[in-house]
């Protein structure tokens, strides 16, 4: 069924597990994570991110083949539009039938994103949508070798405590040692900080950047306050490694290698995140 991720989250609250939001980046990989939630009757957040819309796949396809197999699943399913930039793009998402939509305003001024997420909110709770941002910044895991080097900005719980009574958003985003993509070092997540803003913040807190940390770090996310982590890299990373130890022949070969590797690893996290049924 297509759902929001207000009573996923809080269930996931209350539960203390995470659930996985697996990106796609054409229809062929939207199937495969829908598959692999229903055969274990566990919740699902398919994201497409607005970077990802282009050649493989478009809004409109991704919206129509998203909401038809959200629709017909037989676990509940929310349709994200993910790291949305263009207020345009979002809207347009909104508009198509995603169920929630991530208006990504994190490097802007403080100021400047509470503004562009008020903006979205305005428009997407009316329509039923809800509305996850970011305060602080992932950064990329390339510029990762250690903490210093790193350019993402850890969130405080100053910050993320005045933009949710701000802003009203439904889920938030925080950067507390991820990074987008792989890792060129071991990436050190700060428990401490995420302990502390998920007791001063009652909205749902997600993590980007969840490929290649480390599943005792995930896990620990997972039980200490994360409501949603986000994997993409990996899929790609178990689907080529799938590819290359069994030489496929022909191209139906491949594509049957990267499904039979993208489901193993989104089965993998599932367990990582001690994700429940809900």
């Amino acid at each position: 069924m297509l759902v929001t991720s207000k009573e996923l989250f809080k269930k996931a609250q209350e539960g203390k597990f995470a659930i996985p939001a697996p990106n796609f980046i054409d229809l062929e990989s939207l199937r495969w994570h829908v598959e692999t939630a229903e055969r274990h009757n566990l919740p699902l957040i398919l994201a497409l991110a607005e970077a990802h819309i282009g050649e493989n796949i478009t809004l409109e396809d991704a919206a129509l083949v998203g909401k038809k197999y959200a629709e017909e699943a037989k676990v509940p399913v929310v349709l994200h539009l993910d790291h949305g930039t263009t207020p345009e793009v979002i809207k347009k998402a909104i508009d198509l039938g995603f169920s929630s939509v991530m208006i990504d305003a994190s490097q802007d001024t403080f100021e400047e994103n509470v503004r562009k997420t008020k903006e979205i909110i305005d428009y997407a709770h009316p329509k039923g949508v809800v509305v996850e941002a970011e305060i602080g910044h992932v950064g990329a895991g390339e510029n990762y070798e250690n903490h210093e080097t790193s350019d993402s900005q850890y969130t405080t719980v100053e910050e993320a405590k005045k933009f949710a009574e701000e802003t009203g958003v439904d889920s938030l985003a925080i950067s507390i040692g991820t990074a987008h993509g792989m890792y060129k070092g071991i990436p050190e997540i700060n428990f401490d900080r995420l302990k502390e803003i998920a007791a001063a913040v009652d909205t749902p807190l997600v993590l980007h950047g969840g490929s290649s940390s480390g599943d005792e770090n995930l896990n620990r996310c997972a039980v200490n306050g994360i409501t949603k982590i986000n994997i993409f890299s990996d899929l790609l990373v178990a689907a080529k490694e799938e590819i290359d130890n069994n030489k496929p022949e022909t191209y139906l070969d491949i594509k049957a290698l990267s499904k039979q590797g993208m489901q193993k690893c989104l089965e993998h996290y599932y367990a990582v995140f001690e994700t429940k049924e809900a």
